[in-house]
C-alpha cells in the first residue's frame, strides 16, 4: 500500500501520473507506457525532457563547480532576444524577476528625481507570480490575496479581451483601448505611477489571450507620455513560446523598459530568471549611485548560467530566436483544426506553442481525463471569467517537437474532444429525458 503523500501542493483536476524517465516531448510510466507532455510540465520544458546538449552543459559544469556568485550569460541573452545593449540582472524564480523589475522600475524612477514614483498598474486577469506582492498586484479571480493580504493594492485597468473589457463600446477591442491605461494612471496621480506591468499575451490564467494589432504600441505611447516605465512579463512568453523570440515582437516598436523571463531560459532544468533593463534606464540608475535591488543566494550560479547557455543554443539552433520568420504555425493549425466544428470547444486562442481551448462549463476535469488515456497531458485554466467562472486546457508542446509528433498531438486532441463531445451530448439528452 502506498503512504499518503505528505506534500502540501494545489489541489490538481487528477491525481498525479508517475512516471519512470522522459525524454524529449515523452513522459514514461513505470509500466513503459508513453504519454506526450503537452504543455511542456508547467509550460516551461521547452527544449524537451533530458536533451542531451543539456544534460552534457549541466554535468560538465558540475564537475568543474556548481556556486560562485553572480554566474553570467551576458551577453548572449540580450542578443537572443534583439536586446543587445540592454543591461541584466539575475534571479531564480519568474516571480522573484518580476519583483526584481518592480524595485528597478521604482529606482530608476527615483534615479530621475520622480521621488514619488511608487504605484505599479497592472490589468485584470493578469498574473504575475506567486509572493504577497504580485499576488496583491495581480488580477486573476482565484488567485486574488483575500482582502487583508493584498496591502491594498489591486489592478487598475481592463485588458483589451472579448468580454472583460467593461465599458467597451466597441465590437471588437482594438489599439484605441489602451487609452484605458492612460486614465488608470491619470486616477492614481501621474507623478506616483512608476510603471505599468503588462503580459504581451496573456498566460494560463485566461488561456492566451492575445492583445489587437498596435495595442502594446499604443500602450507603451501614452506610458512615455506620462513619464511611466513600461514592464513586460514574459516569463511564460519568452525565449520562443509564442513563435518570436518574445511575445512582445508580434507587435512591432512596442518594446518595454523593463522584460521579464524565466520558464524558457532554465527550462524547466534548474531554475534561472532574468530582468533585462533597457540602456538609458540602466545608465540613469548607475550613474545616480543608488543601491541595486540585490540579487538572492543562488542567482545565476555556474551551473545555472551553463543550463542557461546550452538552452539559448538549443533554441538557437532550431530557429525559435528568429526574428524574422515566426514558427508554431504547424502547432496552432493542429489544435484548431481539432477544435473544428464540437460546441463542446467554445474557443481557441493564443500564438505559436501556446494555444488556450476554451470549453464548455463542467467538462474541463473529464477533458483531462480523456486526454490521459489518449496518451496526452495537457494543463487546465479556469476562473477567467469576470464572474469567476470559465474552464479550458492549455496545449504548449516543447518548442523542438517535431511534424510527425505535432501530428500525434493533433489526432490525440481531435479524439479527446470528438468523445468530451458525445460524452456530454448523451448527458444532455439523459437529463434532458428526466
Amino acid at each position: 500500500m502506498t503512504p499518503p503523500s505528505r506534500l502540501l501542493a494545489a489541489r490538481q483536476p487528477l491525481p498525479s501520473l508517475p512516471f519512470d524517465h522522459a525524454e524529449g516531448c515523452w513522459l514514461y510510466g513505470p509500466d513503459g507506457r508513453r504519454f506526450m507532455d503537452a504543455s511542456s510540465g508547467l509550460i516551461c520544458v521547452n527544449v524537451g525532457h533530458a536533451h542531451p546538449a543539456v544534460l552534457r552543459a549541466l554535468t560538465t559544469q558540475a564537475g568543474k563547480g556548481t556556486f560562485a556568485s553572480p554566474g553570467s550569460l551576458d551577453p548572449r541573452l540580450q542578443e537572443a532576444v534583439g536586446r543587445p545593449e540592454d543591461r541584466v540582472a539575475f534571479a531564480c524564480t519568474g516571480t522573484a524577476a518580476v519583483e526584481m523589475a518592480i524595485a528597478l522600475a521604482r529606482s530608476v524612477q527615483r534615479a530621475r528625481g520622480e521621488k514619488r514614483r511608487h504605484k505599479v498598474l497592472t490589468a485584470s486577469l493578469s498574473y504575475h507570480g506567486n509572493s504577497a506582492l504580485n499576488l496583491a498586484l495581480s488580477g486573476h479571480r482565484r488567485r486574488r490575496p483575500h482582502p487583508d493580504d493584498g496591502f491594498g493594492l489591486g489592478p487598475a485597468f481592463d485588458p483589451p479581451y472579448p468580454g472583460h473589457h467593461r465599458g467597451c463600446r466597441l465590437d471588437a477591442c482594438d489599439a484605441t483601448c489602451a487609452a484605458e491605461v492612460g486614465t488608470a494612471i491619470e486616477e492614481a496621480g501621474t507623478d506616483t505611477v512608476a510603471a505599468v506591468l503588462v503580459e504581451p499575451v496573456n498566460g494560463t490564467t485566461g488561456g492566451g489571450y492575445c492583445p489587437p494589432d498596435g495595442y502594446l504600441r499604443a500602450l507603451r505611447d501614452i506610458c512615455a507620455a506620462h513619464g511611466v516605465l513600461v514592464i513586460h512579463d514574459e516569463v511564460l512568453t519568452g525565449l520562443g513560446r509564442t513563435g518570436l523570440p518574445l511575445a512582445a515582437h508580434q507587435c512591432p516598436a512596442s518594446d518595454a523598459d523593463l522584460t521579464v523571463l524565466a520558464k524558457g531560459l532554465g527550462a524547466g532544468y534548474l531554475p534561472i530568471s532574468a530582468v533585462l533593463i533597457a540602456p538609458d534606464a540602466a545608465e540613469e540608475l548607475l550613474s545616480s549611485g543608488s543601491p541595486l535591488p540585490l540579487m538572492g543566494t543562488m542567482s545565476a550560479t555556474p551551473l545555472q548560467a551553463a543550463v542557461g547557455m546550452a538552452t539559448l543554443s538549443v533554441l538557437d539552433d532550431i530557429g525559435a530566436l528568429d526574428r524574422e520568420s515566426a514558427r508554431g504555425a504547424t502547432v496552432t493549425d493542429a489544435v484548431r483544426e481539432a477544435a473544428r466544428g464540437l460546441p463542446v470547444v467554445t474557443g481557441t486562442r493564443g500564438r505559436g506553442y501556446f494555444l488556450g481551448v476554451e470549453l464548455a462549463p463542467g467538462t474541463q476535469r473529464r477533458a483531462l481525463a480523456i486526454s490521459r488515456e489518449q496518451g496526452l497531458l495537457l494543463y487546465p485554466f479556469n476562473g477567467f471569467q469576470p464572474d469567476g467562472g470559465g474552464e479550458g486546457v492549455i496545449v504548449a508542446p516543447p518548442l523542438n517537437i517535431s511534424d510527425e509528433e505535432t501530428a500525434f498531438l493533433g489526432s490525440a486532441l481531435r479524439a479527446t474532444f470528438e468523445q468530451l463531445a458525445s460524452e456530454t451530448t448523451s448527458t444532455d439528452r439523459t437529463r434532458g429525458a428526466a
